[in-house]
């Protein structure tokens, strides 16, 4: 039997792979390639594909397993402290764009139902996009990826009463219009109540069975179920997606739940995107090509605008504020959803939503060059005569600080705060670079030296003061500021000593073209710390794992491939001896071992241990004599039953004189 869609898909998936190849070729995000795949794809491109509708309603999945992942990814405590910027920034940036662009679409003749619905669909911005965008920046935890999450998720929530107020605008049963608001927040209330409450069992039970097929099909059934009730209430699929992530969230099973379903969202949400191009009308660009155009640039500009000064007003620099309101200036997926809602309400009418689709799609794709453009568009802005307070150029440093600075910290995260705890503890004068203003502003109240500003400006590293320093300490997570920082302090001061820290080892290289002295990668570092955890566990020398790691973060993972093969046979003992136990053991100067033959040791009859090698300097002997006679710094292999090895311990390590007293 024939599947006419699956055969469209097939052609779908085919094409998309192929466009893009292209699009990583010209380092263009996979997003543009998704769009261009069904602008080619679609009715009005090459008509390969005729199922549009199959297409679009495997799509809404897509949205769905999204919003799902996105609410899987923000725990509760996540979402409290996103809570002001997700207020404050998400109502100034919907109700500011919402209200100049009814007041433009209705002097130029719109009745006011449909120009504020017009107003709704422009002040959405698409999750979808910004959130790739950011993390493959890995800028999701930066200042504008993380202003941006927080508008996004009051957008994402917005749409709800958008969708409900579609009717009365379309002046169509005022009267009734309580009745859904009403049900659908008893709706998300006991939603909330009741999977706080069934759901831990119910994940629980199905746990148990450790069957994975089990538990992915019940994290499905989660999803699409709550999203399903949500729907059947009259909101979104997509709220309710979301709802059903953010009660998994807070569970120990969010991570295995996050796991499963990613490549099925990836699927799905690359379906959406090419749905999205399949709408599009080719010939309304070749038709109206200055009003598209117009109307782009008007959208983004305008929206680009409004949420730069609305992240600003929240007290982030003009850069990130920069980069998240270019972020947010196109129109957004859900868009699309309360499109439809419009024209099943007669707010909009075929042409105009053709002209709101091309806009729509155009402003996506426009949206991964804007953001590239943001860094270089923020830099032309700081040399212009601009408040040093808008500009991110610092505040001064809190009163008392007056020692030289040796040392500047950028970021007052985790590591900036241990590091600087440290310097404050070893005497050394610092100050930090913070771009945070309430962690300025209460650090700085408890003494802390710390000045706001944006560290990727010479005049915020020169305030801090970096001309004089000696060292740079650079902690923040966001990779594109890290690099700017590396470039832009190198040019300040030359002679100053720049360590660095970076996410991943492929950044290494490029910091170290671009000016650091010494590159830590997190993923290296971790690494190096889990083997470093085994070997202490395994009684392995202390000096042993220190050369192992010297000569690790010396020469690079290939130090792993390599050890001494006489070494490496005596601990493969232990792999044979569960209940036995092969460990080196150095012997410490002044110990009781310390100068002793093994003969007059006598570890074997009076301490159940046997020599099986002795190391010293560079040279391994393997099965030693009773004559051979124990130097310091001598690493002896020993094998005997676990109580018995750490009961000797204290042999290679106890003074001579400590012995003779317990004796």
């Amino acid at each position: 039997m024939e599947i006419p869609v699956l055969e469209e898909l097939a052609v779908v998936f085919a094409l998309a792979v192929g466009v893009l190849l292209v699009c990583h070729r010209l380092r263009v995000p996979s997003i543009l390639g998704f769009l261009l795949t069904g602008v080619v794809a679609g009715p009005y491109g090459l008509g390969l594909v005729s199922a549009v509708h199959e297409v679009e309603v495997m799509a809404e999945i897509g949205v769905v397993l999204l919003l799902f992942t996105i609410g899987l990814e923000l725990s509760p405590g996540e979402i409290l402290k996103l809570g002001r910027q997700a207020l404050g920034g998400g109502t100034g940036q919907v109700g500011l764009t919402l209200a100049g662009v009814a007041l433009i679409a209705w002097l130029v003749g719109l009745p006011v139902g449909q120009a504020v619905f017009v107003g709704c669909l422009v002040a959405l911005s698409s999750t979808a996009i910004v959130l790739r965008l950011f993390q493959d920046r890995a800028g999701t935890e930066s200042p504008a990826g993380r202003t941006s999450l927080a508008i996004l998720l009051f957008q994402d929530l917005a749409v709800v009463p958008m969708i409900l107020l579609a009717p009365l605008l379309a002046g169509r049963a005022p009267h009734a219009s309580l009745r859904p608001i009403v049900v659908g927040i008893v709706a998300v209330g006991g939603i909330l109540l009741l999977g706080r409450v069934l759901l831990p069992i119910v994940l629980h039970a199905v746990a148990r069975t450790r069957s994975r097929e089990a538990f992915l099909l019940a994290t499905l059934v989660l999803c699409l179920g709550v999203a399903l009730v949500t729907s059947q209430v009259g909101l979104s699929l997509a709220l309710g997606a979301f709802l059903a992530g953010l009660l998994l969230a807070g569970s120990p099973y969010s991570l295995s739940a996050l796991q499963g379903v990613l490549p099925f969202r990836d699927v799905f949400t690359s379906l959406f995107f090419v749905s999205v191009g399949m709408l599009l009308d080719a010939r309304i660009l070749v038709d109206q090509p200055i009003l598209v155009l117009g109307g782009t640039l008007a959208v983004i500009a305008g929206k680009a605008l409004v949420a730069t000064v609305v992240v600003l007003a929240l007290g982030v620099p003009l850069k990130p504020a920069l980069l998240a309101g270019l972020s947010l200036g196109q129109i957004g997926e859900f868009a699309f959803v309360l499109a439809r809602s419009g024209l099943e309400f007669d707010l909009l009418d075929a042409d105009r939503y053709q002209l709101f689709l091309a806009i729509s799609v155009a402003t996506m794709m426009a949206t991964p060059l804007c953001v590239a453009a943001a860094p270089w568009i923020a830099d032309r802005l700081s040399r212009l005569p601009l408040p040093r307070r808008l500009l991110g150029a610092g505040e001064a440093p809190v009163a008392g600080q007056q020692e030289p600075v040796h040392l500047v910290i950028v970021g007052y995260g985790l590591g900036g705060r241990h590091l600087a705890r440290a310097a404050q503890q070893a005497g050394i004068g610092y100050r930090v670079i913070e771009m945070n203003p309430v962690t300025v502003r209460e650090e700085a109240a408890r003494g802390e030296p710390l000045v706001y500003g944006d560290a990727t400006l010479p005049a915020v590293l020169e305030h801090a003061g970096v001309v004089e320093a000696r060292v740079l300490a650079v902690v923040v997570s966001d990779p594109v500021a890290i690099r700017r920082i590396t470039e832009v302090a190198r040019r300040v001061n030359p002679a100053l000593h720049l360590v660095v820290r970076t996410r991943f080892v492929t950044e290494v290289e490029p910091l170290r073209t671009l000016g650091a002295d010494d590159v830590v990668a997190e993923e290296f570092e971790t690494s190096v710390e889990v083997f470093t955890r085994v070997l202490a566990h395994c009684l392995v020398p202390h000096e042993e794992i220190e050369r192992f790691t010297e000569g690790i973060r010396s020469e690079g993972y290939m130090a792993l491939r390599s050890t001494e093969p006489a070494v490496a046979s005596v601990r493969a003992l232990a792999l044979h001896l569960p209940d036995l136990d092969v460990v080196g053991l150095t012997v410490s100067p002044g110990s009781r071992l310390d100068g002793q033959t093994l003969a007059g040791a006598d570890l074997r009859r009076s301490h159940g241990l046997t020599v099986l090698a002795v190391r010293r300097g560079k040279h391994l002997t393997a099965g030693p004599d009773g004559s051979w006679r124990l130097e310091p710094e001598d690493v002896a292999w020993v094998f005997g039953d676990r109580p018995a090895v750490a009961a000797s311990l204290d042999l290679f390590r106890e003074p001579a004189r400590v012995a003779t007293e317990e004796l």
